[in-house]
Protein backbone atom coordinates (compact mmCIF):
# COMPACT_ATOMS: atom_id res chain seq x y z
CA UNK A 1 0.00 0.00 0.00
CA UNK A 2 3.06 1.94 -0.33
CA UNK A 3 2.89 2.21 -4.33
CA UNK A 4 2.75 5.64 -5.89
CA UNK A 5 -0.81 6.19 -7.01
CA UNK A 6 -2.60 8.99 -8.94
CA UNK A 7 -3.75 11.79 -6.43
CA UNK A 8 -6.07 13.38 -9.55
CA UNK A 9 -9.18 11.88 -8.19
CA UNK A 10 -8.62 12.43 -4.26
CA UNK A 11 -7.17 16.47 -4.85
CA UNK A 12 -10.63 16.54 -7.04
CA UNK A 13 -13.01 14.90 -4.27
CA UNK A 14 -11.43 16.89 -1.73
CA UNK A 15 -12.05 20.14 -3.67
CA UNK A 16 -15.88 19.43 -4.43
CA UNK A 17 -15.95 18.67 -1.04
CA UNK A 18 -14.20 21.84 0.72
CA UNK A 19 -17.92 24.53 0.11
CA UNK A 20 -19.80 21.33 0.71
CA UNK A 21 -21.02 23.26 4.22
CA UNK A 22 -20.99 26.40 2.85
CA UNK A 23 -24.51 27.91 4.15
CA UNK A 24 -25.16 24.89 6.87
CA UNK A 25 -24.56 26.16 10.17
CA UNK A 26 -21.21 25.07 11.90
CA UNK A 27 -23.25 24.01 14.90
CA UNK A 28 -26.11 21.65 12.66
CA UNK A 29 -22.85 20.16 10.98
CA UNK A 30 -21.20 19.12 14.03
CA UNK A 31 -24.66 17.81 15.72
CA UNK A 32 -25.34 16.21 12.22
CA UNK A 33 -22.02 14.27 12.06
CA UNK A 34 -21.93 13.40 15.94
CA UNK A 35 -25.40 11.86 15.58
CA UNK A 36 -24.33 9.67 12.50
CA UNK A 37 -21.09 8.95 14.35
CA UNK A 38 -23.41 7.50 17.39
CA UNK A 39 -25.18 5.48 14.95
CA UNK A 40 -22.11 4.31 13.05
CA UNK A 41 -20.27 3.03 16.22
CA UNK A 42 -23.60 1.73 17.21
CA UNK A 43 -24.43 -2.23 17.45
CA UNK A 44 -28.29 -2.29 16.07
CA UNK A 45 -28.05 -2.96 12.40
CA UNK A 46 -30.90 -1.19 10.31
CA UNK A 47 -33.21 -1.38 7.59
CA UNK A 48 -34.18 2.26 7.45
CA UNK A 49 -31.52 4.91 5.33
CA UNK A 50 -29.23 6.29 7.92
CA UNK A 51 -29.14 9.48 6.19
CA UNK A 52 -31.94 11.45 6.39
CA UNK A 53 -31.75 14.97 4.82
CA UNK A 54 -29.62 17.47 3.00
CA UNK A 55 -27.87 18.11 6.09
CA UNK A 56 -27.10 14.74 7.16
CA UNK A 57 -25.83 13.93 3.84
CA UNK A 58 -23.53 17.16 3.75
CA UNK A 59 -22.23 16.07 6.80
CA UNK A 60 -21.72 12.78 6.58
CA UNK A 61 -19.72 13.30 2.83
CA UNK A 62 -17.66 16.17 4.37
CA UNK A 63 -16.56 13.99 7.31
CA UNK A 64 -16.38 10.74 6.02
CA UNK A 65 -16.65 10.68 2.33
CA UNK A 66 -11.89 11.44 2.54
CA UNK A 67 -11.68 8.30 4.90
CA UNK A 68 -13.84 5.86 2.73
CA UNK A 69 -11.96 7.34 -0.14
CA UNK A 70 -8.71 6.42 1.07
CA UNK A 71 -9.75 3.08 2.34
CA UNK A 72 -11.35 1.62 -0.39
CA UNK A 73 -8.61 3.67 -2.85
CA UNK A 74 -5.60 0.95 -0.61
CA UNK A 75 -7.69 -1.94 -1.50
CA UNK A 76 -8.12 -1.56 -4.65
CA UNK A 77 -4.65 -0.36 -4.98
CA UNK A 78 -3.53 -3.85 -3.29
CA UNK A 79 -6.15 -5.72 -5.48
CA UNK A 80 -4.95 -4.32 -8.68
CA UNK A 81 -1.37 -5.24 -8.07
CA UNK A 82 -2.25 -8.44 -7.46
CA UNK A 83 -4.25 -8.56 -11.00
CA UNK A 84 -2.83 -6.00 -13.07
CA UNK A 85 -4.50 -7.71 -16.09
CA UNK A 86 -7.96 -7.05 -14.40
CA UNK A 87 -9.49 -3.48 -15.82
CA UNK A 88 -12.96 -3.37 -14.81
CA UNK A 89 -15.51 -2.31 -17.76
CA UNK A 90 -18.44 -2.21 -15.46
CA UNK A 91 -18.96 -1.62 -11.49
CA UNK A 92 -21.89 -1.07 -9.52
CA UNK A 93 -21.23 0.36 -5.65
CA UNK A 94 -23.74 -1.26 -3.50
CA UNK A 95 -24.78 1.29 -0.81
CA UNK A 96 -22.48 3.86 -2.41
CA UNK A 97 -24.26 6.25 -0.61
CA UNK A 98 -22.38 9.50 -1.98
CA UNK A 99 -19.78 7.75 -3.78
CA UNK A 100 -16.44 7.13 -2.26
CA UNK A 101 -16.00 4.10 -3.31
CA UNK A 102 -16.80 5.33 -7.19
CA UNK A 103 -14.47 7.72 -6.76
CA UNK A 104 -11.83 5.21 -5.61
CA UNK A 105 -12.61 2.72 -8.24
CA UNK A 106 -11.55 5.96 -10.31
CA UNK A 107 -8.42 6.79 -8.82
CA UNK A 108 -7.38 3.00 -9.01
CA UNK A 109 -8.26 3.13 -12.92
CA UNK A 110 -7.68 6.64 -14.02
CA UNK A 111 -8.89 7.65 -17.78
CA UNK A 112 -10.55 4.16 -18.10
CA UNK A 113 -13.19 3.93 -19.44
CA UNK A 114 -16.41 2.35 -17.50
CA UNK A 115 -20.12 1.97 -16.86
CA UNK A 116 -20.40 2.80 -12.84
CA UNK A 117 -24.41 2.21 -11.07
CA UNK A 118 -24.08 3.42 -7.73
CA UNK A 119 -27.08 1.25 -5.76
CA UNK A 120 -28.35 2.85 -2.56
CA UNK A 121 -31.78 3.40 -0.26
CA UNK A 122 -30.98 6.90 0.56
CA UNK A 123 -32.43 9.50 -2.40
CA UNK A 124 -30.46 12.33 -0.82
CA UNK A 125 -27.23 10.57 -0.42
CA UNK A 126 -27.50 9.17 -4.16
CA UNK A 127 -28.43 12.79 -5.19
CA UNK A 128 -25.87 15.04 -3.56
CA UNK A 129 -23.37 12.01 -5.04
CA UNK A 130 -24.36 12.99 -8.31
CA UNK A 131 -23.68 16.47 -8.20
CA UNK A 132 -20.00 16.10 -6.65
CA UNK A 133 -19.20 13.33 -9.33
CA UNK A 134 -20.58 16.10 -11.56
CA UNK A 135 -17.78 18.13 -10.90
CA UNK A 136 -14.94 15.21 -11.83
CA UNK A 137 -12.85 15.38 -14.86
CA UNK A 138 -12.98 11.35 -15.16
CA UNK A 139 -15.95 11.04 -17.58
CA UNK A 140 -16.58 7.82 -15.80
CA UNK A 141 -17.34 9.54 -12.88
CA UNK A 142 -19.09 12.25 -14.40
CA UNK A 143 -21.35 9.64 -16.60
CA UNK A 144 -22.38 7.39 -13.81
CA UNK A 145 -25.96 6.12 -12.44
CA UNK A 146 -27.10 6.84 -9.30
CA UNK A 147 -30.40 4.41 -8.63
CA UNK A 148 -32.03 4.23 -5.85
CA UNK A 149 -33.12 0.53 -4.57
CA UNK A 150 -32.95 -2.32 -2.00
CA UNK A 151 -29.58 -3.08 0.22
CA UNK A 152 -30.21 -6.40 1.41
CA UNK A 153 -32.76 -9.31 0.70
CA UNK A 154 -33.74 -8.10 -3.18
CA UNK A 155 -30.84 -6.44 -4.18
CA UNK A 156 -29.79 -6.97 -7.72
CA UNK A 157 -26.76 -6.34 -9.50
CA UNK A 158 -26.72 -6.75 -13.61
CA UNK A 159 -25.25 -10.14 -15.08
CA UNK A 160 -21.94 -9.74 -15.90
CA UNK A 161 -20.52 -7.08 -13.99
CA UNK A 162 -17.22 -6.83 -13.61
CA UNK A 163 -16.19 -4.97 -10.28
CA UNK A 164 -18.93 -4.56 -7.18
CA UNK A 165 -17.49 -3.10 -4.47
CA UNK A 166 -19.47 -2.85 -0.66
CA UNK A 167 -17.88 -0.15 1.37
CA UNK A 168 -18.65 0.44 4.88
CA UNK A 169 -22.33 -1.04 4.20
CA UNK A 170 -22.36 -4.64 6.00
CA UNK A 171 -22.26 -3.27 9.18
CA UNK A 172 -25.70 -1.45 8.31
CA UNK A 173 -27.41 -4.29 7.61
CA UNK A 174 -28.97 -7.24 9.13
CA UNK A 175 -27.42 -10.90 9.38
CA UNK A 176 -29.58 -11.98 6.33
CA UNK A 177 -29.35 -8.52 4.65
CA UNK A 178 -25.55 -9.11 4.81
CA UNK A 179 -25.73 -12.55 3.11
CA UNK A 180 -28.34 -11.46 0.66
CA UNK A 181 -25.86 -8.55 -0.68
CA UNK A 182 -22.61 -11.21 -0.55
CA UNK A 183 -24.69 -13.46 -2.24
CA UNK A 184 -25.97 -11.13 -5.12
CA UNK A 185 -22.24 -9.89 -5.50
CA UNK A 186 -20.60 -13.52 -5.99
CA UNK A 187 -24.01 -14.72 -8.23
CA UNK A 188 -22.95 -11.64 -10.96
CA UNK A 189 -19.39 -10.49 -10.04
CA UNK A 190 -15.88 -11.12 -11.85
CA UNK A 191 -14.33 -9.02 -8.67
CA UNK A 192 -15.95 -8.36 -5.06
CA UNK A 193 -14.05 -5.57 -2.94
CA UNK A 194 -15.60 -5.63 0.53
CA UNK A 195 -14.54 -3.13 2.95
CA UNK A 196 -15.59 -2.70 6.63
CA UNK A 197 -14.37 -0.38 9.61
CA UNK A 198 -11.58 -2.10 11.08
CA UNK A 199 -13.03 -2.73 14.14
CA UNK A 200 -12.88 -6.63 15.97
CA UNK A 201 -16.51 -6.85 14.71
CA UNK A 202 -15.68 -5.23 11.20
CA UNK A 203 -13.27 -7.93 10.85
CA UNK A 204 -15.52 -10.61 11.05
CA UNK A 205 -17.96 -9.57 9.54
CA UNK A 206 -15.17 -9.75 6.21
CA UNK A 207 -14.43 -13.01 7.40
CA UNK A 208 -18.05 -13.92 7.06
CA UNK A 209 -18.37 -12.52 3.52
CA UNK A 210 -15.14 -13.98 2.40
CA UNK A 211 -15.85 -17.51 3.36
CA UNK A 212 -18.93 -16.82 1.26
CA UNK A 213 -17.16 -15.85 -1.60
CA UNK A 214 -14.90 -18.68 -1.08
CA UNK A 215 -17.46 -21.28 -1.15
CA UNK A 216 -19.16 -19.45 -4.41
CA UNK A 217 -15.52 -19.99 -5.91
CA UNK A 218 -13.83 -17.31 -5.55
CA UNK A 219 -10.33 -16.83 -4.92
CA UNK A 220 -9.00 -14.23 -2.50
CA UNK A 221 -6.35 -11.46 -3.99
CA UNK A 222 -5.65 -9.48 -1.05
CA UNK A 223 -5.16 -9.10 1.54
CA UNK A 224 -4.55 -12.71 2.77
CA UNK A 225 -1.51 -14.40 0.25
CA UNK A 226 -4.10 -17.69 0.22
CA UNK A 227 -7.83 -18.61 0.09
CA UNK A 228 -7.79 -21.15 2.89
CA UNK A 229 -9.30 -20.52 6.72
CA UNK A 230 -8.20 -16.95 8.47
CA UNK A 231 -5.13 -18.34 10.45
CA UNK A 232 -5.91 -16.05 13.37
CA UNK A 233 -7.59 -17.96 16.48
CA UNK A 234 -11.25 -15.70 16.83
CA UNK A 235 -11.27 -13.56 19.74
CA UNK A 236 -7.26 -13.30 20.01
CA UNK A 237 -6.84 -10.57 17.39
CA UNK A 238 -7.86 -9.16 14.00
CA UNK A 239 -6.76 -7.73 10.69
CA UNK A 240 -6.96 -4.70 9.73
CA UNK A 241 -5.14 -1.84 8.29
CA UNK A 242 -3.99 1.73 8.27
CA UNK A 243 -4.92 4.62 5.39
CA UNK A 244 -3.46 7.76 6.00
CA UNK A 245 -6.65 10.74 5.61
CA UNK A 246 -6.34 14.05 4.64
CA UNK A 247 -8.15 16.40 7.76
CA UNK A 248 -10.83 19.16 7.03
CA UNK A 249 -11.91 22.18 8.90
CA UNK A 250 -15.15 20.12 9.97
CA UNK A 251 -12.96 16.72 11.00
CA UNK A 252 -11.04 19.04 13.66
CA UNK A 253 -14.04 21.20 14.61
CA UNK A 254 -15.56 17.69 15.35
CA UNK A 255 -13.09 15.92 17.26
CA UNK A 256 -11.26 18.77 18.55
CA UNK A 257 -7.80 17.73 17.28
CA UNK A 258 -4.90 20.13 15.82
CA UNK A 259 -3.44 17.50 13.40
CA UNK A 260 -3.50 17.65 9.79
CA UNK A 261 -4.32 13.90 9.14
CA UNK A 262 -5.76 10.72 10.78
CA UNK A 263 -5.37 7.49 9.95
CA UNK A 264 -8.33 5.41 9.16
CA UNK A 265 -8.41 1.60 10.12
CA UNK A 266 -10.05 -1.00 7.75
CA UNK A 267 -10.65 -4.39 6.96
CA UNK A 268 -11.09 -5.45 3.60
CA UNK A 269 -10.92 -8.70 1.29
CA UNK A 270 -10.93 -8.46 -2.50
CA UNK A 271 -11.74 -11.37 -4.55
CA UNK A 272 -11.67 -12.85 -7.73
CA UNK A 273 -13.69 -15.32 -9.62
CA UNK A 274 -12.37 -18.87 -10.61
CA UNK A 275 -8.17 -18.85 -10.99
CA UNK A 276 -6.19 -16.16 -11.26
CA UNK A 277 -2.55 -17.15 -11.20
CA UNK A 278 -0.82 -14.04 -11.08
CA UNK A 279 -2.76 -13.07 -7.89
CA UNK A 280 -0.71 -14.92 -5.72
CA UNK A 281 1.17 -12.98 -2.99
CA UNK A 282 3.97 -14.54 -1.21
CA UNK A 283 2.83 -13.02 1.90
CA UNK A 284 1.64 -9.71 3.22
CA UNK A 285 2.41 -7.45 6.55
CA UNK A 286 -0.35 -7.46 8.84
CA UNK A 287 1.04 -4.96 11.53
CA UNK A 288 2.96 -1.88 11.33
CA UNK A 289 6.98 -2.69 10.46
CA UNK A 290 8.90 -1.93 14.06
CA UNK A 291 12.46 -0.50 12.92
CA UNK A 292 14.81 -1.16 15.63
CA UNK A 293 18.83 -0.17 15.03
CA UNK A 294 20.28 -2.72 12.22
CA UNK A 295 16.91 -4.57 12.13
CA UNK A 296 12.86 -4.52 10.81
CA UNK A 297 10.49 -6.82 12.85
CA UNK A 298 8.06 -7.64 10.42
CA UNK A 299 4.44 -9.57 11.27
CA UNK A 300 3.47 -11.38 8.29
CA UNK A 301 0.21 -13.74 7.09
CA UNK A 302 2.07 -15.92 4.86
CA UNK A 303 -0.09 -19.05 2.62
CA UNK A 304 2.05 -21.98 3.98
CA UNK A 305 2.59 -20.74 7.69
CA UNK A 306 -0.07 -18.96 8.91
CA UNK A 307 0.94 -15.97 10.80
CA UNK A 308 4.80 -15.78 11.29
CA UNK A 309 7.21 -13.16 12.41
CA UNK A 310 10.45 -12.38 10.06
CA UNK A 311 13.49 -10.08 11.20
CA UNK A 312 15.49 -8.40 8.62
CA UNK A 313 19.25 -7.31 9.31
CA UNK A 314 21.89 -5.26 7.78
CA UNK A 315 23.15 -8.34 7.20
CA UNK A 316 20.44 -9.00 4.46
CA UNK A 317 21.65 -6.33 2.60
CA UNK A 318 18.95 -5.18 -0.22
CA UNK A 319 15.95 -7.38 1.72
CA UNK A 320 16.90 -4.51 4.62
CA UNK A 321 16.35 -1.28 2.53
CA UNK A 322 13.27 -2.87 1.31
CA UNK A 323 12.10 -3.86 4.73
CA UNK A 324 12.74 -0.52 6.08
CA UNK A 325 10.49 1.26 3.33
CA UNK A 326 7.70 -1.42 3.51
CA UNK A 327 4.68 -0.02 5.26
CA UNK A 328 1.52 -2.13 7.19
CA UNK A 329 -0.58 -4.01 4.66
CA UNK A 330 2.34 -4.23 1.92
CA UNK A 331 3.48 -7.47 0.05
CA UNK A 332 6.30 -9.05 1.13
CA UNK A 333 8.90 -9.22 -0.13
CA UNK A 334 7.81 -6.39 -2.30
CA UNK A 335 7.38 -7.42 -5.87
CA UNK A 336 9.95 -7.15 -9.13
CA UNK A 337 12.11 -7.73 -6.02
Amino acid sequence: MHAPHSLRSGDELRTALAGLLDGLPPRQAAQAVDRLIANYRGLTPTDAPVLRDRSDVAAYAAYRMPATFEAVRSALEAFRDRVPSFVPASHVDVGGGTGAATWAVASAWEGESRETTVLDWAAPALALGAELAGEASEPALRAARWERGIIGDGLKVPEGTDLVTVSYVLKELTDAGRAAVVAEAARTAQAVVIVEPGTPDGYLRITEARDRLTAAGFRVVAPCPHSAACPIEPGTDWCHFSARVSRSSLHRQVKGGSLAYEDEKFSYVAAVRGDAPEAVAPARIVRKPQIRKGQVLLELCTAEDGLTRTTVTKRHGDAYKRARDAGWGDEWPPAGS
